[in-house]
Protein backbone atom coordinates (compact mmCIF):
# COMPACT_ATOMS: atom_id res chain seq x y z
CA UNK A 1 0.00 0.00 0.00
CA UNK A 2 1.44 3.44 -0.80
CA UNK A 3 2.37 5.49 1.90
CA UNK A 4 1.23 9.10 2.71
CA UNK A 5 5.15 10.30 2.24
CA UNK A 6 4.90 8.93 -1.75
CA UNK A 7 1.54 10.73 -2.36
CA UNK A 8 3.38 14.16 -1.22
CA UNK A 9 5.68 13.01 -4.60
CA UNK A 10 3.29 11.57 -7.02
CA UNK A 11 0.85 13.00 -9.25
CA UNK A 12 -1.93 11.99 -11.12
CA UNK A 13 -0.46 11.80 -14.95
CA UNK A 14 -3.82 13.31 -16.86
CA UNK A 15 -4.53 16.27 -14.79
CA UNK A 16 -1.97 16.46 -12.62
CA UNK A 17 -3.94 17.22 -9.25
CA UNK A 18 -2.76 15.46 -6.42
CA UNK A 19 -3.53 11.58 -5.34
CA UNK A 20 -5.71 10.35 -2.62
CA UNK A 21 -6.18 6.21 -1.64
CA UNK A 22 -9.59 4.88 -2.48
CA UNK A 23 -11.00 1.36 -1.90
CA UNK A 24 -7.69 -0.15 -3.26
CA UNK A 25 -6.80 2.46 -5.79
CA UNK A 26 -5.25 6.27 -5.73
CA UNK A 27 -7.77 9.05 -7.05
CA UNK A 28 -7.57 12.62 -7.73
CA UNK A 29 -9.83 15.27 -7.54
CA UNK A 30 -11.67 14.78 -10.81
CA UNK A 31 -11.86 11.20 -9.91
CA UNK A 32 -9.08 9.51 -12.51
CA UNK A 33 -8.29 6.81 -10.67
CA UNK A 34 -5.00 4.13 -10.79
CA UNK A 35 -5.35 1.15 -9.10
CA UNK A 36 -2.75 -0.57 -6.96
CA UNK A 37 -1.71 -4.53 -7.64
CA UNK A 38 -1.98 -6.72 -5.20
CA UNK A 39 1.49 -7.07 -5.20
CA UNK A 40 1.56 -3.49 -4.29
CA UNK A 41 3.03 -1.35 -7.25
CA UNK A 42 0.71 1.49 -8.38
CA UNK A 43 -0.06 1.49 -12.20
CA UNK A 44 -0.32 5.12 -13.77
CA UNK A 45 0.14 3.77 -17.18
CA UNK A 46 -3.30 4.86 -18.88
CA UNK A 47 -4.91 3.35 -21.72
CA UNK A 48 -3.03 -0.23 -21.02
CA UNK A 49 0.00 0.95 -22.54
CA UNK A 50 3.21 -0.94 -22.36
CA UNK A 51 6.43 0.69 -23.19
CA UNK A 52 8.08 -1.61 -25.97
CA UNK A 53 11.38 -1.85 -24.08
CA UNK A 54 9.65 -3.03 -21.39
CA UNK A 55 11.26 -6.38 -19.41
CA UNK A 56 9.91 -9.56 -20.01
CA UNK A 57 8.95 -12.13 -17.60
CA UNK A 58 12.12 -14.25 -18.59
CA UNK A 59 14.48 -11.36 -18.43
CA UNK A 60 13.48 -10.22 -14.95
CA UNK A 61 14.07 -13.61 -13.33
CA UNK A 62 17.70 -13.87 -15.26
CA UNK A 63 18.36 -10.24 -13.34
CA UNK A 64 16.78 -11.44 -10.51
CA UNK A 65 19.35 -14.43 -10.38
CA UNK A 66 22.11 -12.59 -11.13
CA UNK A 67 22.05 -9.88 -8.98
CA UNK A 68 21.18 -11.91 -6.27
CA UNK A 69 24.14 -14.29 -6.33
CA UNK A 70 25.75 -10.69 -6.19
CA UNK A 71 27.97 -10.58 -8.86
CA UNK A 72 26.81 -6.59 -9.20
CA UNK A 73 27.40 -6.03 -5.64
CA UNK A 74 30.54 -3.78 -6.01
CA UNK A 75 28.35 -1.35 -7.64
CA UNK A 76 25.48 -1.71 -5.58
CA UNK A 77 28.06 -0.68 -2.92
CA UNK A 78 29.29 2.48 -4.90
CA UNK A 79 26.19 3.36 -5.62
CA UNK A 80 25.29 3.59 -2.18
CA UNK A 81 28.41 4.71 -0.95
CA UNK A 82 27.95 8.12 -3.27
CA UNK A 83 23.91 8.34 -2.11
CA UNK A 84 25.58 8.63 1.37
CA UNK A 85 27.72 11.14 0.51
CA UNK A 86 25.31 13.43 -1.96
CA UNK A 87 21.88 13.15 0.03
CA UNK A 88 20.20 13.52 3.40
CA UNK A 89 19.40 10.50 5.64
CA UNK A 90 15.92 11.16 4.95
CA UNK A 91 16.11 11.76 1.22
CA UNK A 92 13.67 11.32 -1.88
CA UNK A 93 15.29 8.94 -3.91
CA UNK A 94 13.54 8.16 -7.59
CA UNK A 95 15.22 5.27 -9.73
CA UNK A 96 14.12 5.77 -13.43
CA UNK A 97 14.08 2.11 -15.16
CA UNK A 98 14.01 0.92 -11.35
CA UNK A 99 13.75 -3.15 -12.77
CA UNK A 100 13.94 -5.72 -9.71
CA UNK A 101 14.47 -2.53 -7.44
CA UNK A 102 18.29 -4.09 -6.43
CA UNK A 103 20.14 -0.81 -6.46
CA UNK A 104 17.04 1.41 -4.79
CA UNK A 105 17.23 -1.07 -2.15
CA UNK A 106 21.15 -0.81 -1.60
CA UNK A 107 20.97 3.03 -1.75
CA UNK A 108 18.01 2.87 0.68
CA UNK A 109 19.92 0.92 3.18
CA UNK A 110 22.93 3.71 3.10
CA UNK A 111 20.04 6.34 4.00
CA UNK A 112 17.92 5.23 6.93
CA UNK A 113 15.07 7.61 6.14
CA UNK A 114 15.02 7.68 2.86
CA UNK A 115 11.70 7.14 0.57
CA UNK A 116 12.63 5.28 -2.75
CA UNK A 117 10.07 5.42 -5.24
CA UNK A 118 10.95 3.40 -8.47
CA UNK A 119 9.43 3.95 -11.83
CA UNK A 120 9.41 1.48 -14.70
CA UNK A 121 7.07 0.00 -17.27
CA UNK A 122 7.68 -3.66 -16.95
CA UNK A 123 4.80 -5.82 -14.47
CA UNK A 124 7.13 -8.64 -13.43
CA UNK A 125 10.10 -5.81 -12.24
CA UNK A 126 7.22 -3.72 -10.66
CA UNK A 127 6.17 -6.60 -8.62
CA UNK A 128 9.72 -7.21 -7.39
CA UNK A 129 10.34 -3.58 -7.27
CA UNK A 130 7.43 -3.43 -5.07
CA UNK A 131 9.36 -5.86 -2.44
CA UNK A 132 12.42 -4.87 -2.49
CA UNK A 133 12.73 -2.58 0.52
CA UNK A 134 10.53 -1.46 3.28
CA UNK A 135 10.84 2.20 2.29
CA UNK A 136 10.81 1.45 -1.54
CA UNK A 137 7.50 1.60 -3.51
CA UNK A 138 7.14 1.30 -7.18
CA UNK A 139 4.84 2.81 -9.84
CA UNK A 140 4.41 1.63 -13.46
CA UNK A 141 5.31 4.28 -15.54
CA UNK A 142 7.29 4.80 -18.94
CA UNK A 143 10.63 7.07 -18.08
CA UNK A 144 10.57 8.67 -21.92
CA UNK A 145 7.46 9.94 -20.64
CA UNK A 146 6.77 13.59 -18.46
CA UNK A 147 6.94 11.27 -15.39
CA UNK A 148 3.60 11.60 -12.64
CA UNK A 149 6.29 13.33 -9.82
CA UNK A 150 6.09 17.05 -8.45
CA UNK A 151 8.46 19.33 -9.28
CA UNK A 152 11.78 19.50 -7.41
CA UNK A 153 10.54 16.28 -4.89
CA UNK A 154 13.86 14.40 -5.06
CA UNK A 155 17.08 14.70 -3.25
CA UNK A 156 18.49 11.69 -5.69
CA UNK A 157 17.91 10.42 -9.06
CA UNK A 158 19.37 6.66 -10.17
CA UNK A 159 19.26 5.76 -13.58
CA UNK A 160 21.29 2.11 -14.18
CA UNK A 161 21.83 1.15 -17.61
CA UNK A 162 18.04 2.26 -18.55
CA UNK A 163 16.90 5.18 -20.52
CA UNK A 164 17.64 8.52 -19.92
CA UNK A 165 15.04 11.27 -19.70
CA UNK A 166 17.23 14.90 -19.35
CA UNK A 167 14.12 16.84 -18.91
CA UNK A 168 12.89 15.05 -16.38
CA UNK A 169 15.45 14.07 -14.65
CA UNK A 170 16.06 18.14 -14.64
CA UNK A 171 12.98 19.02 -13.55
CA UNK A 172 12.34 16.64 -10.77
CA UNK A 173 15.68 17.30 -8.74
CA UNK A 174 15.93 20.00 -5.96
CA UNK A 175 18.20 22.67 -6.76
CA UNK A 176 20.86 20.90 -4.33
CA UNK A 177 20.25 17.48 -5.84
CA UNK A 178 21.91 14.72 -7.52
CA UNK A 179 21.68 12.60 -10.47
CA UNK A 180 23.87 9.10 -10.43
CA UNK A 181 24.41 7.33 -14.02
CA UNK A 182 25.77 4.12 -14.51
CA UNK A 183 26.73 2.92 -17.85
CA UNK A 184 29.03 -0.10 -19.11
CA UNK A 185 32.47 0.60 -20.40
CA UNK A 186 33.57 -0.88 -23.76
CA UNK A 187 35.22 -3.38 -21.59
CA UNK A 188 32.31 -4.95 -20.03
CA UNK A 189 31.45 -8.60 -20.36
CA UNK A 190 33.83 -8.30 -23.06
CA UNK A 191 35.19 -12.50 -22.95
CA UNK A 192 30.53 -12.97 -22.99
CA UNK A 193 30.91 -10.90 -26.63
CA UNK A 194 33.35 -13.46 -28.20
CA UNK A 195 31.81 -16.45 -26.90
CA UNK A 196 28.47 -15.71 -27.49
CA UNK A 197 28.18 -12.78 -29.91
CA UNK A 198 26.88 -10.42 -27.69
CA UNK A 199 26.66 -7.03 -29.74
CA UNK A 200 29.83 -4.69 -28.31
CA UNK A 201 28.68 -1.74 -26.36
CA UNK A 202 28.78 1.32 -28.36
CA UNK A 203 31.69 3.05 -28.38
CA UNK A 204 30.46 6.80 -28.28
CA UNK A 205 27.89 5.77 -25.32
CA UNK A 206 30.00 8.09 -23.00
CA UNK A 207 30.04 11.18 -25.81
CA UNK A 208 25.98 10.57 -26.29
CA UNK A 209 25.70 10.31 -22.31
CA UNK A 210 27.52 14.01 -21.91
CA UNK A 211 25.36 15.27 -24.95
CA UNK A 212 22.04 14.31 -24.04
CA UNK A 213 22.97 16.03 -20.31
CA UNK A 214 25.43 18.67 -20.53
CA UNK A 215 22.70 21.13 -21.36
CA UNK A 216 20.65 20.79 -17.68
CA UNK A 217 23.71 18.70 -15.92
CA UNK A 218 27.71 19.63 -14.67
CA UNK A 219 29.35 16.43 -15.00
CA UNK A 220 30.75 16.76 -11.14
CA UNK A 221 32.95 13.52 -10.95
CA UNK A 222 32.95 10.12 -12.60
CA UNK A 223 33.80 6.38 -10.40
CA UNK A 224 35.20 3.85 -12.32
CA UNK A 225 34.91 0.37 -11.45
CA UNK A 226 36.18 -2.91 -13.04
CA UNK A 227 37.00 -6.42 -11.76
CA UNK A 228 36.63 -10.01 -12.80
CA UNK A 229 33.72 -12.50 -12.44
CA UNK A 230 33.97 -16.14 -12.23
CA UNK A 231 30.29 -17.14 -14.06
CA UNK A 232 28.66 -21.15 -13.79
CA UNK A 233 26.89 -21.75 -16.97
CA UNK A 234 23.65 -20.78 -15.40
CA UNK A 235 24.96 -17.51 -14.61
CA UNK A 236 26.03 -17.29 -17.75
CA UNK A 237 22.67 -17.72 -18.84
CA UNK A 238 20.50 -15.48 -16.43
CA UNK A 239 23.10 -12.57 -17.46
CA UNK A 240 22.66 -13.38 -20.97
CA UNK A 241 18.57 -13.60 -19.98
CA UNK A 242 18.14 -10.03 -18.15
CA UNK A 243 20.34 -7.91 -21.40
CA UNK A 244 18.43 -6.21 -23.93
CA UNK A 245 20.37 -8.31 -26.32
CA UNK A 246 18.39 -11.29 -25.27
CA UNK A 247 15.31 -9.98 -27.44
CA UNK A 248 17.35 -11.04 -30.63
CA UNK A 249 18.69 -14.15 -29.28
CA UNK A 250 16.75 -17.27 -29.74
CA UNK A 251 16.30 -19.60 -26.14
CA UNK A 252 17.27 -22.43 -27.65
CA UNK A 253 20.23 -20.92 -29.45
CA UNK A 254 21.15 -19.69 -26.22
CA UNK A 255 21.07 -22.52 -24.69
CA UNK A 256 23.26 -24.73 -27.43
CA UNK A 257 26.21 -21.77 -27.01
CA UNK A 258 26.50 -21.64 -23.50
CA UNK A 259 26.69 -25.38 -23.46
CA UNK A 260 29.62 -25.46 -25.71
CA UNK A 261 31.75 -23.14 -23.30
CA UNK A 262 34.22 -23.86 -20.78
CA UNK A 263 32.90 -23.06 -17.46
CA UNK A 264 33.39 -21.37 -14.88
CA UNK A 265 34.01 -18.54 -17.33
CA UNK A 266 35.95 -15.31 -16.73
CA UNK A 267 34.64 -12.08 -17.00
CA UNK A 268 34.68 -8.58 -17.01
CA UNK A 269 32.26 -6.34 -15.16
CA UNK A 270 33.17 -2.66 -16.07
CA UNK A 271 31.40 -0.03 -14.90
CA UNK A 272 31.36 4.11 -15.00
CA UNK A 273 29.11 5.99 -12.23
CA UNK A 274 28.88 9.53 -13.04
CA UNK A 275 27.55 12.37 -10.86
CA UNK A 276 25.58 14.89 -12.10
CA UNK A 277 24.42 18.10 -10.70
CA UNK A 278 21.34 20.10 -12.30
CA UNK A 279 22.10 22.89 -13.88
CA UNK A 280 20.19 25.94 -12.05
CA UNK A 281 17.86 27.85 -14.97
CA UNK A 282 18.67 25.44 -17.29
CA UNK A 283 15.83 25.04 -20.19
CA UNK A 284 12.55 22.64 -20.00
CA UNK A 285 11.91 21.11 -23.16
CA UNK A 286 13.47 17.93 -25.08
CA UNK A 287 16.51 16.77 -24.69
Amino acid sequence: MPSDRLLSVLTCPLCPGALRRADGALRCARRHTFDIARHGYVSLLTGHRRAPSADSPDMVRGRAAFLGAGHYEPLARTLAGLAGELAPPDATVLDAGAGTGHYLAAVLDALPEALGLGLDSSVPALRAAARAHARAEAAGWDVWRPWPVRTGCADLVLNVFAPRNGPEFHRVLGPDGALLVVTPTARHLRELRVLTGLPDVDPLKEDRLRRTLGARFRRERAEPLEYSMSLTAGEVTALMTMSPAARHIDAAELRDRVARMATPVRVTASFVTSVYRPRPGAAAGPS
